[in-house]
């Protein structure tokens, strides 16, 4: 279907403040730096935030914590930004965070990794893995249930999202359920999505380079499941599995090609692209109607889940 009149004006503000500007010289600290700074402060209340410094393999990790109302143990939910394992951060998602603190009734512990250029792989995966063991260990201590542990992230948060999970299924901890929202799954540049989406629609081809050149410190990593999880030779005995992808985003096509490995392997998977959306809009309900869909399937996914 074409693309969401709301979302089409959302795409034309985020042109007209230069998102898009990803290039050589593109400073990533600016990029940063704009996206905080455009960052609409939500009005979701939660019970509480806690912003805390847990242990980290490189030091101290910063990580943000939600919990809603009630005082029984709820489920966890270790959430990843997106933004490219460069760029994006707590605050840019703390919109998100809420909501699905609220709405699945879970403990969310939001993750500040690491990021590239200034530490690149495997940095933000090691402070994703460190994030949640920290998160099981502590269940208890931050009101919640270490048997009902779920995985989330958005981009390159789904990507540290699946493949913590890939960690996990051999050293443990145990993970109930993964949430992958449009995920990177592959370092790849050729898919028909990446052609029919390569510009136009807020996430380019080009910035997807832009972002592997600083999150990687070569392509040869590109075959290492932990950069590119579908690559992963042995996909078996994975979390069940709800796999978001939008019908105009350069990562459709391969977020629904793990989702599909995962299943052929023998996991749960449910597997949705949402028509008329883009890459980014997952949080957006205030701007776009439609974005509503997604979060709310989202949300009954983990839910179910996590019951």
């Amino acid at each position: 279907m074409p693309l969401d009149p709301q979302a089409q004006t959302v795409i034309d503000g985020i042109a007209a403040i230069g998102l898009d500007l990803f290039n050589e010289d593109t400073d990533p600290n600016a990029i940063r730096a704009l996206m905080n700074a455009v960052v609409i402060p939500s009005t979701v209340e939660v019970a509480s935030v806690e912003n805390r410094q847990i242990p980290g393999p490189a030091g101290v990790l910063p990580v943000r914590i939600y919990r809603p109302a009630g005082d029984a143990p709820k489920p966890i939910v270790v959430f990843f930004h997106g933004g490219g394992w460069v760029v994006g951060s707590l605050e840019t998602h703390d919109h998100v965070a809420r909501k699905l603190a609220n709405e699945i009734d879970a403990v969310v512990v939001s993750v500040d990794y690491r990021m590239g250029p200034e530490d690149r792989f495997p940095a933000a995966v090691d402070d994703s893995f460190a994030a949640l063991q920290w998160a099981h260990a502590e269940a208890a201590t931050i009101g919640g249930d270490a048997e009902r542990v779920v995985v989330a992230g958005d981009s390159a948060g789904g990507n540290l999202a699946a493949v913590v999970a890939q960690m996990a299924r051999t050293s443990g901890p145990h993970v109930r359920f993964q949430l992958l929202v449009y995920p990177v799954t592959d370092y790849e540049f050729t898919s028909s999505s990446m052609e029919e989406n390569a510009e136009g629609y807020y996430l380019t081809r080009d910035m997807m380079r832009w972002f592997f050149d600083r999150y990687l410190n070569g392509p040869e990593e590109a075959d290492d499941p932990r950069v590119s999880p579908l690559r992963n030779p042995d996909l078996t005995g994975l979390p069940p599995a709800f796999v978001l992808t939008m019908e105009y985003d350069p990562l459709r096509d391969q977020g629904v090609a793990y989702g599909d490995a995962m299943r052929a392997a023998g996991t749960i998977v449910e597997n949705t692209t949402y028509p008329g959306l883009f890459h980014g809009c997952f949080g957006m309900e205030q701007m776009i109607d439609a974005a509503n869909v997604p979060f709310a399937d989202a949300v009954a996914a983990v839910r179910s889940a996590v019951a």
